[in-house]
């Protein structure tokens, strides 16, 4: 790919996920573990828990992504291999994380993308103010999701013949 298109691709990223992590962060800013429990649905402590942690892992990622992202982007040299390994690192640690969670506290449902519904479905029952962040979120993230897929599998590939030599 050439430096241009990585360097596009590198910016949409950092946009999108700017509003993501500052979504996120906003969100964990005003959430307590407390609150949840009070709202008293079925949903467990240990379950809020894993939620609050899954969003705080989430939000270190978007962070490192974006501060990585962002410094070769006002690099006077754009480094279209360090700009690559970024997208890979971003798209496995932010992007996959959010759609395959490490607490498996919600999956993704394969067949919303035929019906234009949200992908994201919790494990158990959780209150509005979660689903509506994860909501939120599931936008940019799945943009960039889309962007980067094939970038990922040629940069991968682009890996892989560099250590067969």
């Amino acid at each position: 790919m050439g430096n241009d298109l990585v360097k596009q691709q590198l910016e949409f990223t950092m946009k999108n996920l700017e509003v993501a992590s500052s979504k996120l962060r906003l969100f964990l800013n005003e959430a307590t573990l407390s609150n949840f429990i009070a709202e008293g649905n079925e949903t467990s402590k240990q379950e809020f828990e894993h939620i609050l942690d899954q969003f705080r892992r989430l939000l270190v990622f978007f962070d490192e992504g974006r501060e990585s992202g962002n410094l070769l982007l006002r690099s006077e040299n754009f480094r279209k291999g360090a700009a690559e390994k970024t997208l890979f690192w971003i798209f496995h640690q932010c992007i996959e994380e959010f759609f395959q969670p490490h607490f498996d506290i919600w999956f993704e449902d394969s067949r919303a993308a035929y019906t234009g519904k949200n992908a994201i479905k919790f494990r158990s029952d959780v209150p509005s103010k979660i689903k509506e962040i994860v909501q939120s979120i599931e936008g940019p993230l799945q943009e960039v999701r889309e962007e980067l897929e094939y970038y990922e599998t040629d940069y991968r590939t682009k890996v892989n013949q560099r250590g067969s030599k």
